[in-house]
């Protein structure tokens, strides 16, 4: 007996594009990371979206706080590796109660080859529900594209402050 061939693999990057746009997000704010490579170059070819690319991610918490007040929508991109870069500055999204929308590729967890990765990966989620954040997570494809079309729903919507936490298996094994 045959099992079923899997359908193959959600291209997540795309699928997040077209719910990101359909959320009206009108700003991107990154620190270059491959995990996030194929969203960055849809977002920055996308002449209705201003994209910025950050020196260090708190910045983009200032900037998506700056794009809220001015009316418009904002999406945050950045590796675990950075969240511990933000801890202090996420308190500004907190207390302002501007919505946020962080998507966080996850190091340090599957396959890694960097043992500099692990320790910030395994602080992020404690780290980011500390200091006040949602956190919600994904490790397929398919339940990525829902869990983020949910998240910013609830951040856009209700003034929420939310992380997902896109795994590392989704992203792949990191070849140096």
């Amino acid at each position: 007996m045959h099992s079923p061939k899997p359908n193959p693999e959600i291209d997540w990057p795309s699928e997040l594009y077209r719910v990101l746009k359909a959320a009206d997000v009108k700003q991107m704010s990154y620190v270059p990371d491959a995990g996030h490579s194929q969203l960055i170059r849809m977002f920055s070819a996308d002449n209705d979206v201003t994209t910025n690319v950050l020196t260090t991610e708190e910045e983009g918490i200032a900037i998506a706080a700056g794009a809220w007040l001015g009316g418009q929508r904002s999406v945050l991109l950045m590796q675990s590796s950075g969240v511990g870069n933000c801890i202090n500055m996420l308190s500004l999204s907190a207390i302002g109660r501007f919505p946020l929308l962080m998507l966080v590729t996850m190091r340090g967890e599957w396959a890694e080859f960097n043992p500099w990765q692990v320790p910030m990966s395994r602080a992020t989620q404690p780290s980011l529900e500390a200091i006040g954040l949602k956190v919600m997570r994904a490790e397929t494809a398919e339940d990525l594209v829902e869990t983020v079309e949910s998240a910013a729903s609830l951040a856009y919507e209700s003034d929420q402050q939310i992380a997902v936490l896109i795994g590392q298996r989704l992203i792949g094994k990191k070849k140096w």
